[in-house]
This record gives structure tokens, C-alpha cells and sequence, in this order.
């Protein structure tokens, strides 16, 4: 059979992680044994999904990888992140974890924070058309990725380094390159290397066709720009592969086909599963239930209580693919589990190791203290808990600052924070056992405030009426 019919049998195909290492694995190749640790790992945690094309992989990809250990021969892998808002989210970890694997496995990684696609807006896994974002405000946004993505690779550097040699963590903006381009000229020679037909018959292009929305021409385009990402990085950085979610196959394959055209050359996708909500819904921001990586939208305790709350039925899975953890600590946490399930230690495990790699270790430690000060009433650590801590526990909370007079009383902050309503009905509820400062009933409304007490040593009050309103006090001129 002609080599040109092989290729049009194999293109489009892609190849499950497992088929395709079973069948590499029988093969004798055994000389590629750093390229076999790195897909075998990740094929057993379940963190790579599937390879594309299948074509050529089986001998191509395993020489790739297996010379990552040489830091001349090192390969670079890509994935994109598109700017649509001013913060990752959880549904983006598993890619930004896929690209610190490769860099644990010798090979350098690109980030491309996607400043110029992120103003058409991807259509993959999209029922309708992305709001409509300002210049402005898609360069706000890249930044704000940028730091985000810069961050976590710090707290990868500090706090999960295994002593090997690394590659290199790359940041890069595409609007670099797309802002030197001419439309016209841009068409010209690209447009030439992209069939109608094939890009038509994408699934998500087939889905919003078929849907009342439609598709618009900017969001059809959206896979040419990001096939042309790849071809500029190929060029310009000899990356060979795109790590992507698995709703991307679509764009990683426009990818592979506009780079064989121009250059003769294979280039291989892999994609990471996508999480999603215990209903089953992608997690993210259209879908409403992002849980994010910014401190200031996701606080690092609602972040760690997230992972807390992780039923059993995933958490083995949770810790493979989300922790740096070796597979045999996480079969021995799993173990304890079995014997212990009411200590939650899974759970427990997986809220740490992953708010510290998001949050760094003083993330850690306010997730902590605001679990110890809720769930477990804990003096302790309300009174070592920053202002921005309380607000960030008490979301919802009225936040006062007062001045302590001389004789102020339960009554009088009762009042003053504006808890408890005028008159008779209000010293009632005191006296019935309604109201709480810092953790412990009050029932004498002439009590007069202590300091130590009633009033934390770093100068707070947690003043809660009846279950679940709480408010919290700043007093100033201690």
C-alpha cells in the first residue's frame, strides 16, 4: 500500500493512552525507557487521555521524549489558556499539570496565554457565541493569567522540586505575533493550507451549526488561529507537541494538518480528561460553578474545603491526578482510608497538597486556620487571623470598626455592628442565649467587654447571632 494511502488511513484516528502503550510496550523498544517512564506514569494516574495522530507514534514519540534527559535534546510541549476571564480555574489545573510533568521529565513547557484568540473566543463545547470581550480588557485579563501561570510554577519550583534536572517554564502571550500580522496577508498564506471540508466537519463546528445560535465567522476562524499558534511555535521553538483538554482534539488536529502541509513534519497531541461537578457538568465559568486559582474570587479556605469535600467514590483518582504524590504513598494513603474513613484523610491529604501548590504554603496555613475557626470553634486560631482572613471566612459578614469606650458592653456592640434590632426585643434576645462573641454564648447584656475575652489579642470580635449570622468587629485605639 502506497505511503500516502497509509497516511490517509491513519489521519484523523486517535489512540487511547492505554491501547497505545500496550501496543508500543510489545514492540521492542525498550532503549526508550525515559519516554516509557513519563507516559506509563501518567497513563496509570490517569492525567494523559489520548495521543494524536496514531500514526508514527508508536516509534516517533517514545524517541522524542526518551531524549528529554539531554538538555540539548530536550522536546517542547505547549497548551493554551485563553484569557476569557481575569483568573484560571480548577478545569484548568489538569493542563497546567500536564506541562509541569513534561518539565519534571527533562523537556521544556510553553504557556501561551491566548491575548489575540481570546477575542474570537473558542467554540469547542459551547452551546452559544462567548460574550464579546474589550481590547482592554483581554490585555487585563492576559496579565492576569500570566502572573497566575508565573505563580504556580514558582510554588512548583519551592515546594515540589524532586532534585532532577528540570527544563524550562515558558510564558508567552500570542498577541505577540498575531499583532505583526496584515489580515490580508495573513490570508494569503495561510488560508491556502486549510480545507472548508475538513474544518466544517470539526464536531464542535457541526454542533453550533446545528444549533438555533449558529456560529459566527470569528469563531470558526478560532481553530485556524490556534492551528497557526502551533505552526509559530514549531518554527520558532521546535515544539513538536500540544497538551490539551480533551474538548480540544478538534484544534490540536487542525494543528497537526496545517504543520504537515507546510513542513512535511509529524506533531503529536495528547489531552487531559475534563473535570467535572458531581452532576457531571464541566467545571469552569460558563458552565457557573468555577472554582478559581485568584485568591480574591476563590479564597484559599473555600479553595481547600472544595477538595475536602470530595466524595470517596473519586479521590484516589482526585490524588493522581492532581498531587505530585507517588503512586505508592497514594495506594498507602488510600489503605489507611479503608481502615479509618471518618478522619477523612484522602480528602485532607488532597486540600493540602494542592492549596499549597496553588496558594503556596501561607495559602496553606490561612485555609487551616479558617477551617480551625469555623468548623472546630477554635480561639486559637481566630485570634492569630488577619483581617482579610475573617472577611474571606465570613463572606457574607458585615465588617465595623469601632472604637472600644470605657463600660461598652455585650449590649452596646450588639448595637453599634447593627445585629440586633432597638428596644426590648433586641436586649431579649441576648438574654435568651442568641448571641455569641468569639465562639462562646453571652447572656448578660450589661457585661462589660474584657479584653482577652471578648476581644481577641490581634484586636477582632466574631459576634454571631442566632446559627449563622455573624458579623465581625475591628477595634481601633486598643
Amino acid at each position: 500500500m502506497a505511503a500516502s494511502t497509509l497516511r490517509v488511513l491513519w489521519l484523523g484516528r486517535r489512540l487511547s493512552l492505554g491501547k497505545w502503550l500496550e501496543h508500543w510496550s510489545s514492540g521492542k523498544r525498550e532503549s526508550h525507557s525515559g519516554a516509557q517512564d513519563l507516559l506509563m506514569t501518567q497513563k496509570r494516574r490517569g492525567l494523559f487521555k489520548e495521543i494524536f495522530p496514531a500514526k508514527g507514534v508508536d516509534l516517533e514519540l517514545p524517541e522524542l521524549l526518551g531524549s528529554g534527559v539531554k538538555a540539548s535534546t530536550a522536546q517542547t510541549v505547549y497548551c493554551g489558556f485563553d484569557p476569557t476571564a481575569d483568573s484560571l480555574h480548577v478545569g484548568h489545573l489538569l493542563t497546567v499539570l500536564g506541562l509541569l510533568q513534561f518539565q519534571r521529565a527533562g523537556h521544556h513547557v510553553i504557556a501561551v496565554v491566548g491575548g489575540a484568540t481570546a477575542r474570537l473566543g473558542d467554540p469547542s463545547g459551547r452551546s452559544k457565541e462567548r460574550e464579546a470581550l474589550s481590547a482592554e480588557r483581554v490585555r487585563e485579563n492576559a496579565r492576569a493569567l500570566r502572573d497566575s501561570l508565573e505563580r504556580l510554577s514558582a510554588h512548583h519550583q519551592r515546594f515540589f522540586h524532586d532534585g532532577r534536572m528540570w527544563g524550562t517554564f515558558t510564558v508567552l502571550d500570542n498577541a505577540a505575533w498575531y499583532s505583526q500580522q496584515q489580515l490580508v496577508d495573513f490570508l494569503a498564506a495561510v488560508g491556502g493550507c486549510f480545507r472548508m471540508g475538513t474544518l466544517l466537519s470539526r464536531h464542535s463546528v457541526q454542533a453550533r451549526l446545528k444549533s438555533p445560535e449558529g456560529m459566527s465567522l470569528a469563531e470558526f476562524f478560532y481553530q485556524v488561529l490556534q492551528a497557526y499558534d502551533f505552526y509559530y511555535l514549531h518554527q520558532r521553538y521546535g515544539c513538536r507537541i500540544q497538551l490539551g483538554g480533551s474538548d480540544q482534539l478538534g484544534n490540536i488536529v487542525s494543528g497537526y494538518e496545517f504543520i504537515h502541509r507546510l513542513t512535511g513534519e509529524d506533531v503529536f497531541g495528547i489531552t487531559v480528561p475534563l473535570i467535572t461537578s458531581t452532576t457531571g457538568a464541566k467545571l469552569g465559568k460558563s458552565a457557573g460553578n468555577a472554582v478559581w486559582l485568584n485568591r480574591d474570587k476563590t479564597s484559599p479556605f473555600e479553595f481547600y474545603q472544595f477538595f475536602v469535600r470530595q466524595p470517596d467514590d473519586c479521590i484516589e483518582r482526585y490524588l493522581k491526578l492532581f498531587t505530585f504524590l507517588p503512586l505508592p504513598e497514594i495506594e498507602h494513603i488510600m489503605q489507611l482510608h479503608t481502615k479509618a474513613p471518618e478522619k477523612w484523610g484522602p480528602q485532607i491529604r488532597l486540600a493540602a497538597e494542592v492549596t499549597k501548590f496553588v496558594h503556596g504554603q501561607e495559602g496553606l496555613e490561612s485555609a487551616k486556620r479558617c477551617t480551625q475557626a469555623l468548623y472546630h470553634c477554635s480561639i486559637d486560631a481566630l485570634e492569630i487571623m488577619s483581617d482579610e482572613e475573617l472577611k474571606e471566612l465570613f463572606k457574607e459578614a458585615p465588617f465595623s470598626e469601632l472604637v472600644l469606650d470605657p463600660g461598652t458592653n455585650v449590649l452596646d456592640i450588639c448595637r453599634k455592628a447593627n445585629a440586633i434590632p432597638d428596644g426590648p426585643r433586641g436586649y431579649q434576645m441576648i438574654t435568651d442565649g442568641g448571641v455569641s462573641i468569639n465562639h462562646k454564648q453571652v447572656t448578660d447584656p450589661e457585661s462589660v467587654l474584657v479584653v482577652g475575652q471578648h476581644i481577641l489579642r490581634n484586636g477582632l470580635s466574631l459576634l454571631k447571632i442566632g446559627k449563622r449570622n455573624f458579623y465581625i468587629i475591628k477595634w481601633l485605639q486598643l
